[in-house]
């Protein structure tokens, strides 16, 4: 009798444990190509994105402003960068040019497919292969053209790039927010969108205007706590802050203001995260996403932090690495 109770529970256990491996097995990871794939090809290009895409990442990750006229465009800077951007005649701009002082037509004019070569820029990036004519896209260009790809479970990272510090460089928030979710909403992309910013009024904005839908966009707040750049330290008492109504002094960690601030993913500089973190910002309910890993010393660490996905300008390496180590892209 004592050998037929010990072989029952014995089975059971090794039942719970196969479901406990195979739920391991299967936990999928979000591999994002950062501005399409930087390392490879023009950032936030039509050819980055479709690199991406053919390297096999799940999310693409790029950045947007609003033109002087209304459209939504690919543009990871709120200006014009003079590393990255010629004149119709052929010159590197001397002097950024902010993308709300012109239109959609006019933007179309500069030609940002290939790095300055005498610009540190360049010396970052010696891989990125130059298409010279490569014009800035209209963010709806780009979600027609993953239609006509056939793409149809990719996602977007969309990130609002605009500073409480800078409000005159770009439309306010709330203009902002509008533009970009009814965009969105417009090709029917809700379910595969996440919203991401540094600035959190823009996703506090996003999480009101949806209030009451059954579908949303997933919303991302984006830290960085390093000497170069930091969201997260409020050195004022007066506002507005990059954390919106969230304020340090009233939170335990990092983790713990992403939470109040409503977001359902976390996206810190991959540097300032630790498994400990990790573990409880999913504690929370929350994904954690770290970028910009670009080695893999810097992927192997996010990995192994328990991390649910990553950003990277080199999706072929970091996709080569999680296929080493059996993990699957969702």
């Amino acid at each position: 009798m004592f050998r037929r109770f010990y072989a029952g529970n014995l089975l059971i256990c090794l039942i719970i444990w196969g479901m406990n491996t195979a739920i391991a097995q299967t936990k999928l990871f979000d591999l994002q190509g950062h501005r399409g794939a930087r390392g490879l090809l023009p950032e936030n290009t039509l050819p980055a994105f479709e690199k991406a895409i053919e390297l096999g990442v799940t999310t693409l990750e790029l950045d947007v402003g609003v033109s002087k006229d209304g459209s939504v465009v690919i543009s990871h800077d709120r200006a014009l960068n003079p590393e990255i951007t010629r004149d119709a005649s052929g010159a590197y701009l001397t002097a950024p040019v902010l993308v709300n002082r012109l239109t959609l037509a006019e933007l179309k004019t500069y030609d940002v497919g290939r790095i300055n070569p005498e610009s540190a820029y360049a010396k970052r990036f010696p891989d990125q292969q130059p298409i010279d004519g490569t014009r800035m896209p209209a963010l709806s260009t780009l979600f027609k053209r993953v239609e006509s790809l056939g793409a149809k479970k990719l996602r977007f990272n969309i990130e609002t790039k605009i500073s409480p510090e800078k409000h005159n460089d770009t439309v306010s928030a709330a203009v902002f927010a509008r533009k970009l979710l009814d965009l969105v909403r417009e090709h029917g992309v809700v379910s595969r969108t996440t919203i991401q910013s540094f600035d959190w009024r823009t996703l506090q904005i996003i999480q009101e205007l949806q209030k009451g839908h059954t579908k949303r966009v997933l919303t991302s707040c984006l830290t960085s706590q390093q000497a170069w750049g930091n969201n997260i330290t409020q050195n004022s008492e007066k506002g507005p802050f990059w954390t919106g109504s969230v304020r340090t002094a009233d939170h335990a960690d990092v983790p713990s203001m992403v939470k109040a601030a409503g977001c359902d993913i976390w996206s810190p500089y991959f540097a300032d995260i630790t498994p400990t973190l990790v573990k409880k910002a999913q504690g929370f309910g929350l994904q954690v996403i770290p970028w910009t890993t670009n080695t893999e010393a810097e992927m192997t660490a996010v990995i192994e932090s328990g991390a649910d996905g990553l950003i990277t300008d080199y999706p072929d390496i970091a996709k080569a690495l999680l296929a080493k180590r059996n993990i699957a892209v969702r």
